[in-house]
C-alpha cells in the first residue's frame, strides 16, 4: 500500500485508478462469466468479492492521491452549526486539522520543486471560467455570470473560496484526513497568545473559544478595542442559548447611551489601590519616576479624604480636587471639627464656626489683614481660617495632616510636580464616556446598570468591553489600563479572601464547597491594550483563576507598543501556549 512506502510520491499520475479499474473488470467478469475461468458458482462468488475488495482498496488509494492533489490548490472550508459546537469540562475544541510532522514538511517542499509546481497551477477550464466572469461583469450577460460563479456541485469549475494564502500548507495534511483538535483546559492557566496577520480569522477563533467558555459556565471578560459588532452578537447569542443572558454586561465607549457603567476606582480593599491604579498609568522610567511618586501621593491624599467623608471615589472627583484641593480641605476640616464635637473630645471648639468666621474676616480685611506667608497668597480666606484654627487648637488626624501639608505647599510649584496627572484626567473625564466611568450613583432616573469586577466574578458574569479605539485611541488606552489595574487588584483580593468575599455568610459558607471560578479574559487586538498594568495580571493572577487569551498580529506589535524589549520578553514569557 502507498502509506507503507518509506518514500512518498504523491505528486504523480493517479495510477491506482488503472489497477482499480482492472480489478473491477476482473470482478465483474468472474461474476458474469465464471465459465471463462472454469470456476464453480461458489468459487466465482468468492472471487468476485475478493476482486471487488482489491478494486476498492486501489480506488481508495487513488482517490486519496486525487483528493490530496486537488486540496493543494483549494482552500478547505469547514462549516459547523453553533448548536454542534462541542463543549467539554476538560478540553477546549480548537477546530479541525492534523498534527504536523516531517512528512508534511517534505510534501510542502515537494510542491516547490519544478515537477511539483504544475500541481499547484489552476486548470485551463478554471481560468477560462474566471476570465468569462471578468469579461461579462457590468454587461448584459451579467445574469449568466451567476451560473459560473455559484458553488453548486453542477458547476465543473466553481470559484475557490477565500483565495488568500497558500492552500498547500493545509492541503499537505488532507492525505491522512483531518480530525477534531483539542487542548487540555488545565494548561489555560498558563495563558495563551494567538498570532495572525490581519483578516486571517483571529476574532473568529476568539468566537469559538468564547462560545465554549460561556456554555461551560465560566466567567468571561472580553476586551475588544475596535468594537467588532459580530463578536458581541455572537456573545449575545451564546449567552442566550446558555440561559445566562441576565449575566451579560455590555460596556462600550462608542455607545454610552446603551452601555453599562463602570467605576474603575470605586471598588478597593485598601484606599492606596486608587492611587496605584491612577499613578500606574504615568511614565515611570528615568526622571519621570519622581513625578509619578508625587502624583501617587497627591491622589492618595485625595482618596483618603473622600473615603473618610464617606464619598464614592471616581475620576470626576479626582480631577476636580486634583485641579484645586482647597474645597476638599475646607470640607474635611469642617467635617473633622463637627466629628470632634460629637465625640465630646474638644469642648473648646464647640463654637468653632464663629471663631473661624472671625479669622476669615481677618484674612479678608484689606486694612488690617492677617499676615499671609508667601505660599498663602493665592489661597482662599476660608481655608486659611480653618487651617489656622485647627493648628491653634491642635485638632488633627492622619487625613487632615496630609491635607494641610499638601495645602501649604507653594501652589504653582506643586502644580508643576503633579502636572502629568491632569492630561490623564482630561482623557477620562471628557465627553459622554465620563458618565460611564464616573457614574452618578444617586441618579435614580439613569437605568443603565453599574457593574464591578467583584460582582461579575461572584455571580459568574459575562462582560463585553468595547473601547472604540479607532475613534479615540488615547481614551481607549486609558480606560483599558484602568480596568486591567482594577482586575489585578481584584486578583489580590481573591488570593487573600476568595472570590466570594463580602457576600452574606450563608452564601460564603456554600461557596467554600464550590470550585474556584475560572475567569477567562479574552483580549482582542492585544497590542492596543498592553501596558504596565497588564504585566502583573499575566505573571501573578494565575493562582486567582485568571486565564488570559491574547490575540494580536505579530509580537513585534507588542514590542513597539511597550517600547521596551525587556518588558516585551517578560510579557511573552507568561504565555505558555501559542496559536
Amino acid at each position: 500500500m502507498t502509506s507503507n512506502y518509506p518514500i512518498e510520491s504523491l505528486l504523480r499520475p493517479k495510477v491506482e485508478f488503472y489497477s482499480a479499474f482492472s480489478w473491477l473488470l476482473l470482478a465483474f467478469t468472474a461474476f458474469i462469466g465464471p465459465w471463462l475461468f472454469f470456476l464453480t458458482p461458489v468459487v466465482a462468488n468468492a472471487t468476485f468479492i475478493i476482486f471487488l475488495y482489491f478494486a476498492y482498496v486501489r480506488f481508495d488509494q487513488g482517490f486519496k492521491v486525487y483528493r490530496y492533489q486537488k486540496g493543494l490548490k483549494k482552500h478547505s472550508i469547514v462549516k459547523m452549526s453553533s448548536n454542534k459546537l462541542p463543549v467539554s469540562k476538560s478540553v477546549m475544541f480548537v477546530g479541525i486539522g492534523f498534527e504536523w510532522d516531517q512528512r508534511h514538511a517534505q510534501r510542502l517542499y515537494d510542491t516547490e520543486l519544478k515537477d511539483g509546481r504544475k500541481y499547484l497551477e489552476l486548470s485551463r477550464g478554471y481560468r477560462a471560467f474566471r476570465k468569462w466572469e471578468l469579461m461579462t461583469e457590468g454587461t448584459k450577460l451579467h445574469a449568466l455570470r451567476k451560473l459560473t460563479a455559484n458553488q453548486s456541485f453542477l458547476n465543473p469549475y466553481p470559484p475557490i473560496l477565500s483565495p488568500e494564502g497558500n492552500a498547500a500548507i493545509h492541503g499537505v495534511g488532507l492525505y491522512e484526513g483531518e480530525k477534531p483538535i483539542h487542548y487540555d483546559l488545565s494548561v489555560r492557566v498558563g495563558h495563551t497568545k494567538v498570532l495572525g496577520t490581519t483578516r486571517v480569522g483571529k476574532t473568529r477563533l476568539a468566537e469559538i473559544f468564547i462560545a465554549q467558555d460561556i456554555r461551560r459556565g465560566d466567567v468571561v471578560i472580553v476586551f475588544d478595542p475596535k468594537g467588532d459588532p459580530d463578536l458581541f452578537k455572537r456573545m449575545y447569542v451564546e449567552a442566550r442559548k446558555a440561559k445566562r443572558l441576565d449575566k451579560l454586561y455590555f460596556f462600550h465607549l462608542g455607545f454610552p447611551e446603551v452601555s453599562c457603567r463602570y467605576n474603575p476606582v470605586g471598588s478597593f480593599l485598601r484606599v492606596t489601590e486608587v492611587a496605584a491604579r491612577i499613578a500606574g498609568q504615568m511614565p515611570g522610567e528615568g526622571p519621570s519616576q519622581a513625578f509619578r511618586e508625587f502624583v501617587w501621593r497627591y491622589v492618595n491624599v485625595i482618596s483618603k479624604a473622600l473615603t473618610a467623608l464617606g464619598q464614592k471615589i471616581d475620576f470626576e472627583k479626582i480631577k476636580y480636587y486634583g485641579e484645586d484641593i482647597e474645597p476638599l480641605v475646607i470640607e474635611y476640616l469642617e467635617f473633622l471639627l463637627d466629628k470632634k464635637i460629637e465625640k465630646d473630645q474638644y469642648e473648646k471648639v464647640k463654637d468653632w464656626r464663629s471663631t473661624v468666621d472671625a479669622y476669615e474676616t481677618g484674612y479678608r480685611d484689606r486694612e488690617q489683614p492677617f499676615k499671609r506667608t508667601r505660599n498663602q497668597d493665592d489661597r482662599g480666606d476660608r481655608a486659611l481660617a480653618l487651617v489656622r484654627f485647627c493648628k491653634e487648637n491642635k485638632v488633627s488626624d492622619d487625613v487632615s495632616h496630609s491635607l494641610v501639608k499638601t495645602f501649604e505647599y507653594d501652589k504653582k510649584h506643586f502644580d508643576n510636580l503633579v502636572a502629568s496627572l491632569m492630561p490623564l484626567m482630561e482623557k477620562l473625564c471628557t465627553g459622554k464616556c465620563a458618565e460611564l466611568i464616573s457614574p452618578n450613583y444617586l441618579d435614580l432616573n439613569d437605568d443603565r446598570p453599574i457593574f464591578n469586577w467583584s460582582e461579575v466574578i461572584a455571580c459568574g458574569g459575562i462582560v463585553y468591553v468595547g473601547l472604540d479605539a479607532l475613534s479615540d485611541p488615547e481614551v481607549a488606552s486609558a480606560v483599558g489600563n484602568s480596568m486591567f489595574a482594577d482586575l489585578t487588584a481584584i486578583s489580590g483580593r481573591i488570593y487573600k479572601k476568595g472570590a466570594y468575599s463580602g457576600l452574606p455568610e450563608s452564601v460564603t459558607s456554600i461557596s467554600k464547597d464550590v470550585e474556584k471560578p475560572k475567569i477567562n479574559i479574552h483580549a482582542d487586538e492585544f497590542n492596543e491594550l498592553i501596558g504596565d498594568e497588564f504585566i502583573p495580571l499575566l505573571n501573578k493572577a494565575g493562582g486567582a483563576g485568571y486565564q488570559v487569551t491574547a490575540y494580536t498580529q505579530t509580537w513585534s506589535d507588542v514590542i513597539a507598543r511597550l517600547q521596551n524589549e525587556a518588558k516585551a520578553g517578560q510579557t511573552a514569557g507568561n504565555f505558555n501556549t501559542t496559536f
